[in-house]
């Protein structure tokens, strides 16, 4: 990560047309396509967080969840509302830069953190009578 990356603002933010992906360029110019599972389960919200480290929530069949929209809040983040009615997470310049930067080890994490608990990406399969 570059020293002045927490400083970085977005130039452009972009919602691929599947919903699936949020990609964002910064004026420093790195450049991050965060898939929106992603920014799901990491949300920032305390509905995810928490108040405290051990609150947090390990959200899982995440993986096809999509982007509805994406409100500016200010001029120092977006809140993001996905198709499951998750809306309450601010994600600031600095929490999408730290994901984007850090979105493979945090992807590994999340896996594992799953498979320990037995749990999937995918979502639940439908019931059948």
């Amino acid at each position: 990560m570059q020293a002045n990356a927490g400083k970085a603002k977005p130039v452009e933010l972009r919602v691929s047309k599947d919903k699936r992906l949020l990609t964002i360029s910064f004026d420093n110019g790195e450049r991050f396509a965060i898939p929106a599972e992603m920014l799901r389960v990491y949300s920032p919200s305390a509905e995810v967080q928490g108040h405290r480290s051990d609150q947090r929530k390990l959200e899982f069949g995440k993986r096809n969840v999509e982007i509805m929209r994406v409100v500016a809040t200010g001029n120092y983040a977006v809140r993001i509302v996905f198709d499951d009615m998750h809306e309450t997470g601010i994600f600031t310049w600095g929490f999408l830069h730290d994901l984007g930067s850090n979105l493979d080890a945090r992807l590994a994490a999340y896996e594992a953190e799953l498979a320990e608990k037995g749990l999937s990406r995918d979502p639940p399969a439908a019931t059948r009578n």
